[in-house]
């Protein structure tokens, strides 16, 4: 249980990015008030909390109701984690957990980003909604796990808030160069664990013998 929490919570703060958000809040932002930036914070990740929480309670069954097996969820949620790892170990924004650059460029001509992009997609995006599927799956129908991963969650959307509230300083703190090798060490680990998703996955499935069994994450 303990394993699946620190998992849960080191995959939602990779996908959410709570630094690599608070760099481009505070770059959007730059000419607002604090009070207004401090609004926008607090909106936004509210928003993004709304967002997600669907896709934890209901995400697995809505895949359930199409006929998509949870071998498949575990394999196809692999891949997209580890293709969002591998832009974010070459700084590319491919828009799963960043906005893209037509979307930065629009947002800067907005007074209010709190839902767009900073609600989504720079905090709910496909990146954190696959995973609060998947993390969902992992928990199966246990309701305690279940609990570790809803408590997960919010406990990097709260992480996150606060990143948001102080982005100026850890834009001043950490810099351009600074974020970035944050984000490369943080895309090798979600590779990682996006790779141990699909072995889940293919090892779930009828593919291979012995099918039923899943590689655990070692401790």
């Amino acid at each position: 249980m303990l394993e699946l929490a620190v998992v849960a919570f080191t995959t939602f703060f990779i996908t959410i990015g709570p630094v690599d958000v608070a760099f481009v809040f505070a770059a959007l932002t730059a000419s607002a008030p604090p009070a207004q930036r401090r609004l926008m914070a607090i909106r936004g990740t509210g928003i993004a909390t709304l967002i997600l929480l669907p896709f934890v309670f209901f995400g697995e069954s809505a895949l359930g109701w199409m006929g998509i097996s949870l071998a498949a969820l575990q394999t196809a949620g692999g891949i997209l984690l580890f293709l969002i790892g591998v832009d974010m170990v070459f700084a590319r924004n491919s828009g799963g957990v960043s906005a893209t650059e037509e979307e930065t460029q629009e947002a800067r001509g907005r007074a209010d980003i709190s839902v767009f992009p900073l609600a989504t997609p720079l905090l709910a995006g496909p990146g954190a909604m696959g995973a609060a599927i998947l993390m969902m799956s992992r928990a199966g129908g246990e309701r305690l796990e279940q609990l570790m991963v809803i408590l997960a969650l919010l406990a990097v959307l709260v992480l996150t808030l606060g990143c948001l509230l102080v982005a100026n300083r850890i834009q001043k703190l950490l810099g351009a160069t600074g974020a970035h090798v944050l984000a490369r060490v943080f895309g090798v680990l979600l590779c990682a664990l996006a790779v141990q998703f699909v072995f889940d996955g293919i090892a779930a499935s009828d593919l291979v013998p012995g099918n039923g069994r899943t590689f655990e994450v070692s401790s």
